[in-house]
């Protein structure tokens, strides 16, 4: 399938959650919300949610983004995923 067949199941603009977890640190939220405004500046923190896992070791954060298109979350993940205090993106 080229890109010009490709369709978005996504219509855009759209509120777009993104959870992220890595290692407990107390600069994880803000790092991240930081890296995720980098991209969607409109993003604070009060579209963040953040539980610890149960042994304390880790933190899970829910950033819910407006998305203004695909390449825009394409952008996002790619730099979350190489951020060094990030295990996992979904």
């Amino acid at each position: 399938m080229t890109t010009e067949q490709q369709t978005d199941v996504f219509e855009f603009p759209c509120r777009f959650p993104l959870k992220i977890m890595g290692e407990r640190h107390d600069a994880f939220a803000a790092t991240i919300l930081a890296v995720v405004q980098g991209h969607a500046p409109a993003t604070t923190d009060v579209d963040v949610d953040v539980r610890e896992s149960s042994s304390g070791r880790f933190l899970s954060l829910t950033v819910t983004i407006t998305a203004e298109s695909r390449e825009q979350l394409d952008n996002i993940y790619r730099a979350l995923t190489s951020h060094p205090m990030v295990k996992v993106v979904l």
